[in-house]
C-alpha cells in the first residue's frame, strides 16, 4: 500500500476525500490502535479542510496525550480548528500563518484558500457594501491585496468612502441540495452575518 505521505508529495491534484478515507482506514488498522503522528496530523488537517469540525474534535480527543506533547504541530493544527469552531476568521488566518511540515503543508494551504474563498462569497451574499478594512479582515488579506482581489472580481470601489460594493452573481438554477447540506450553508450564512 502506498503511504499517504508519498502520495501527497507526488501529486499536483490531490484527492483530499480519497486521502481522508485512506487515512481513516490506516488509523483503524494501526498496531495497538495508535497511528503515527504524521497520520494524525494529516487526518486532522483534512477534517478541517472539509469543515468537518465534529470529526476533527473527536480525532483530537482520541490522539494519545504523549503523541500530542511530542509533536507540537498537532497542537498548532488544532488551534486552527478551535478558531474555526469559534468562527473567528481573523484568528483562523493568523493560526494558518505557520511553517507547516511537508506532510500537512498542501492540506493547510488548501484550507487557507478554501477559507478565503468561503469568506469572499459570504461577504458577496451578505453585504451590499463593506469598508475595505472590514473586508480585508474577513478575507485575511492586507487592505491593498483585499481591494485588488475585489476589483479583479468586478466589485466596485467608492474611492471617497473606501467602501466596496460586491458584484452580485447572476442567479443560476442549481440542483437541489440535500437538506443537511442546505442547513449547513444557511447556518454558515446566518452565523457570518451575526458576527
Amino acid at each position: 500500500m502506498q503511504s499517504a505521505g508519498s502520495k501527497m508529495a507526488g501529486d499536483a491534484d490531490i484527492d483530499f476525500l480519497g486521502l481522508t478515507q485512506e487515512l481513516e482506514v490506516q488509523e483503524l488498522e494501526a498496531p495497538g490502535g495508535v497511528a503515527t503522528p504524521q497520520l494524525y496530523g494529516q487526518l486532522l488537517a483534512l477534517y478541517l479542510l472539509q469543515n468537518d469540525l465534529c470529526n476533527a474534535k473527536f480525532l483530537w480527543k482520541r490522539i494519545p496525550q504523549n503523541i500530542k506533547t511530542a509533536n507540537p504541530e498537532l497542537s498548532t493544527i488544532w488551534v486552527v480548528g478551535q478558531r474555526m469552531w469559534l468562527r473567528d476568521l481573523p484568528g483562523v488566518y493568523e493560526a494558518l500563518k505557520k511553517e507547516w511540515s511537508e506532510a500537512v503543508k498542501p492540506i493547510m494551504m488548501a484550507l487557507r484558500d478554501s477559507v478565503h474563498k468561503k469568506a469572499f462569497n459570504l461577504v458577496r451574499l451578505g453585504y451590499s457594501s463593506i469598508s475595505v478594512e472590514d473586508f480585508s479582515l474577513f478575507v485575511g488579506l492586507s487592505t491593498s491585496d483585499a481591494k485588488q482581489a475585489a476589483l479583479q472580481d468586478g466589485w466596485m470601489l467608492d474611492s471617497q468612502s473606501r467602501f466596496l460594493t460586491p458584484k452580485k452573481l447572476e442567479s443560476v438554477i442549481t440542483a437541489s441540495l440535500p437538506s443537511e447540506q442546505h442547513l449547513s450553508i444557511l447556518t454558515d450564512y446566518v452565523s457570518f452575518l451575526e458576527n
